[in-house]
């Protein structure tokens, strides 16, 4: 259960909220009050529908947004409540997302939920923020799972537990999250920021909440708080993607019709806070990291017509490398990197502003630049190309996001929580009409120095003062609006491996790539592909140090025709995605963008591969992010051990290209890389001869082919390629603790080498060993340390599965409070002694069998992992039919099989362990 307050890094400043989806028509429904609609169940009325999204509602006040789309086999459910932090009291702080965590401890029904999704093979979460609380999950389009999980939220909104024992194990769990993200500097500096941006208003304390607050929990408060708010009334159900509308309007007034309407008024919120009226700021010092500087400025809630000039604006000063900071403040060596957000909340927010700094970078200078920036628009216009820019680019997202039914619904909560689900489109439309003097209006007056959250306090004879934050009447703000015409509904593709085998095109151009081509409806246009190529060999790769990596991060950042800022601009005109990546003999490149645009995208791609440029001063910026992300990596727990790990394990000398290194090492192999170095490896080792490209979606085969024919045919690699082996070897076993100051959560890693690749007879027992032992919702070691002990917010193992050899690594992770080390190593080590003396159930089996095959379902039916898919079997001679028969062995596979697979491979006297964190001892 991610709660939306998390930092993931440094640059994001917060979780981006999920793009906008759309669906198919626009029509108009009259609202029916309490009226029965002809054709839909007793009790259930239609309201409204916009561009494909139709609205019902509930006498007990439920409303219902169904979202059909059966352009693949997938069905997404999310349940959203109108309750966040926002509407916390005094001592409650932390009280929604805690909530968030006790509804998955279970209702007398259905005691073990997480358990219930994994057997169902259920992805599923749920979410806190300000404005909301959401519960969703995604699954392959089955009546049984559909109809059971409707019954679930409606189960879980009167019935769940709420109980004292699962508060006090649970409270353990959220306050290990919560010291998760006190390790991170930019996520403590988020929630400072926002508290000393805020007098009165709770947009100022963070959903996590105060450690007291959750700590201390009063339970009859909680469950007051849930009673209160978890409610039919208060509630948005969205059912998207491939569903039959009568059976689910049956089903919910079946399951959710039953709840009377409460007869408690919920209460109106009315803070506001006054306009800020002048500078503020604050200084965090913890070890570790890179300095990191946030600008925060008050903007107007997210329904305001305002509030789209705010998002444009964003991107013109934050955007990489089109953006105002970028150019003054990356490009100028003053920061590594920076970045920009607006928060869309139901009331005035804030837009932040980022610089994120080298270790040697002056923070005094880069400071002084990020504000000279932002509040320089009034003496240095916002012009029509800049303008222009962000608007292609934030249409782009936009556009590109709706083609995936499974993000409607989370992407709909943010809409809802903002007052009106169709908000949605009317920021697209505002977007679209905002104009140069509503984006220079709304710069002139926010970005204030009497505004701003950062630097120091100055005197002045004449403030200057935002505007003062104002309510909206949001149902006013669609007096003119005009919903435009869904796209055309998309026809049904059946994902079985046979399916996908029979419909898939291979063939090979004059270079030698391997082409496979998967044409399919999708929603939208929507196409996605891989492309890569493998180069050099153990000999020819050693000593290139960390050259490989940086020419494949700078294969986007300029050709000889295109600079960096006309391949951002091209990509955006092509509404595409292009990102690469490198390997170990390999770079990657991942594509998404329509049908009618991917011709002209290869054409772009084949260039950015053929012809880079690899300009010194951007290879400056590179250096200069990579050497950031190490530092930040010294002192954090997790990255230090695996370090430390890799480091046991590895047994290649420095000069190989297998060699494990140092975080100095990696400093030295960064800093040495030159422009010509980067020249002379592309220029060497680049072809197209060991290359794949994989691609699914709604494809013009012949124009693709014909694209990828000028873009490759002639691509001959120069240098042999042969694939540097990593043959399994011995590896003693250890136990390294590894201290990291001033962290308030630690980690633990266990590494394991067995002998087994992916092909191997082992392959599903082991599979489903590992599953029930720490792979799923209900494994032993989640429910024994996550779930009962409280002790860990995320414990789990996997294998890292092997496709060429026997040399596939079992590893198990678990994060933790640092005094409880010994009671997470007990607990672990006490689990997977239980599971080999013991072995696992019928029952457990029959659960993982299930579980693992409909997840495995939901993957292929993903465009991005199928065109993954068809490059590797390409690459490796296969075809999706191994799919099949993986799923296969794992159906047939018995107890014994499994029980044995653990007892062979998982040896515990032969673990490699590894603690990190703040150990006091």
């Amino acid at each position: 259960m991610f709660s939306k307050y998390l930092v993931a890094g440094a640059l994001a400043l917060v979780v981006m909220q999920v793009s906008p989806v759309v669906a198919a028509a626009s029509k108009p429904i009259p609202p029916s009050g309490s009226v029965a609609s002809p054709g839909l169940p007793r009790g259930v009325t239609a309201v409204t529908q916009v561009e494909g999204i139709t609205e019902y509602r509930l006498t007990n006040g439920l409303q219902v947004l169904l979202v059909p789309d059966a352009s693949k086999p997938t069905t997404t459910v999310n349940l959203t409540y109108h309750v966040g932090s926002r509407h916390e009291n005094y001592g409650e702080t932390g009280m929604a997302h805690l909530l968030e965590h006790l509804m998955f401890k279970g209702t007398p029904t259905t005691p073990n939920v997480w358990g219930e999704f994994t057997k169902r093979g259920l992805r599923a979460n749920g979410s806190t923020w300000f404005d909301r609380t959401n519960y969703f999950a995604s699954f392959a389009a089955n009546d049984d799972n559909l109809r059971w999980f409707l019954s679930w939220h409606a189960d879980a909104m009167v019935h769940s537990f709420i109980a004292r024992k699962d508060l006090d194990s649970e409270m353990t769990v959220v306050r290990n999250e919560m010291e998760m993200g006190e390790n991170n500097p930019g996520r403590i500096l988020y929630q400072k920021t926002l508290a000393a941006m805020y007098d009165w208003h709770n947009y100022g304390k963070d959903t996590i909440g105060a450690r007291s607050d959750v700590e201390n929990v009063d339970i009859a408060r909680l469950q007051a708080f849930y009673r209160q708010y978890y409610q039919p009334d208060n509630a948005t159900l969205v059912v998207s993607g491939q569903f039959d509308t009568a059976r689910v309007l049956a089903w919910v007034q079946q399951y959710f019709g039953k709840i009377p309407r409460p007869r408690r008024v919920l209460p109106t919120l009315y803070t506001l806070d006054a306009a800020q009226d002048g500078e503020r700021a604050l200084t965090l010092r913890r070890v570790g990291g890179a300095p990191l500087l946030y600008a925060g400025y008050h903007v107007p809630a997210a329904p305001d017509p305002e509030f789209a000039a705010i998002e444009l604006l964003a991107l013109v000063l934050g955007d990489a490398p089109s953006g105002r900071l970028h150019k003054r403040l990356v490009e100028k060596q003053l920061a590594a990197s920076v970045g920009a957000e607006p928060f869309g909340l139901h009331d005035p927010g804030a837009a932040l502003f980022v610089a994120q700094l080298a270790p040697e970078q002056d923070v005094e200078r880069a400071r002084s630049e990020l504000i000279a920036v932002l509040e320089s628009v009034a003496a240095e216009p916002v012009t029509a190309e800049e303008l222009e820019r962000a608007r292609a680019k934030w249409l782009k997202g936009w556009d590109l996001a709706f083609t995936n039914p499974e993000t409607v619904g989370v992407s709909l909560s943010e809409s809802v929580a903002q007052g009106d689900w169709r908000l949605f489109f009317l920021i697209r439309d505002r977007v679209k009409a905002t104009t140069l003097e509503d984006v220079q209006r709304v710069a002139v007056e926010r970005l204030l120095p009497s505004n701003r959250t950062l630097a120091t306090y100055v005197p002045t004879d004449k403030p200057q003062r935002a505007p003062a934050p104002k309510a909206v009447d949001v149902a006013a703000q669609f007096k003119d609006f005009k919903p435009q015409a869904g796209a055309t509904a998309v026809a049904a593709f059946d994902t079985t491996p046979a399916n996908i085998d029979a419909q898939t095109q291979r063939f090979a151009l004059a270079s030698g790539m391997k082409v496979a081509l998967l044409p399919k409806p999708t929603r939208g246009g929507a196409v996605n592909a891989v492309l890569s190529l493998h180069f050099g060999d153990e000999k020819s790769l050693a000593d290139q140090g960390e050259v490989p990596a940086l020419t494949a991060a700078m294969l986007d950042e300029g050709t000889a025709k295109l600079s960096r800022q006309q391949i951002r601009d091209r990509l955006d005109a092509l509404q595409a995605e292009v990102a690469f990546s490198s390997g170990t003999g390999s770079v990657s490149a991942t594509i998404a963008t329509k049908r009618e645009n991917l011709p002209a995208v290869i054409a772009l791609v084949g260039e950015l591969l053929r012809e880079p440029s690899f300009p010194p001063a951007v290879l400056e910026e590179q250096r200069s992010q990579a050497l950031t992300g190490v530092e930040q990596q010294r002192k954090e727990p997790e990255a230090v051990v695996a370090n430390a790990i890799d480091r046991h394990v590895n047994r290649y000398p420095r000069s190989d290209v297998r060699h494990a290194k140092s975080f100095d090492e990696l400093v030295a192999d960064i800093r040495a890389a030159t422009p010509d170095q980067l020249r002379a490896f592309h220029r060497r080792f680049y072809g197209a001869s060991h290359a794949e490209f994989g691609a699914s979606g709604d494809l013009d085969v012949p124009a693709v082919r014909q694209a990828l024919e000028a873009a490759f045919g002639d691509w001959k690699s120069s240098e042999p390629y042969a694939r540097v082996s990593d043959p399994l070897a011995p590896v003693a076993p250890a136990r390294l603790v590894l201290p990291t100051p001033d962290k308030q959560n630690a980690h633990m890693a266990v590494f394991l080498p067995v002998p087994l690749m992916d092909s191997d007879p082992d392959y599903a027992p082991l599979t489903l060993a590992n599953h029930l032992l720490g792979g799923g919702g209900s494994s032993r070691l989640w429910v024994r340390i996550r779930e009962k002990e409280g002790l860990s917010y995320g414990v789990y193992s996997y294998l890292a599965w092997n496709q060429d050899e026997r040399n596939s690594p079992w590893q198990a992770q678990a994060i933790f409070a640092p005094q409880n080390r010994a009671k997470v190593e007990a607990a672990f080590r006490e689990e997977v002694a239980r599971s080999l003396q013991d072995g696992f159930t019928a029952t457990e089996l029959q659960e993982a069998q299930r579980g693992l095959i409909s997840a495995r379902r939901l993957s292929r039916a993903q465009d991005a992992r199928l065109a993954a898919g068809l490059a590797s079997n390409l690459r490796l001679d296969r075809t999706f039919a191994i799919s099949q028969q993986v799923d296969d062995a794992i159906a047939a596979a018995t107890l014994e099989q499994v029980n044995a697979a653990l007892r062979k491979y998982i040896r515990p006297e032969a673990f490699v362990y590894g603690f990190g964190g703040d150990f006091k001892e």
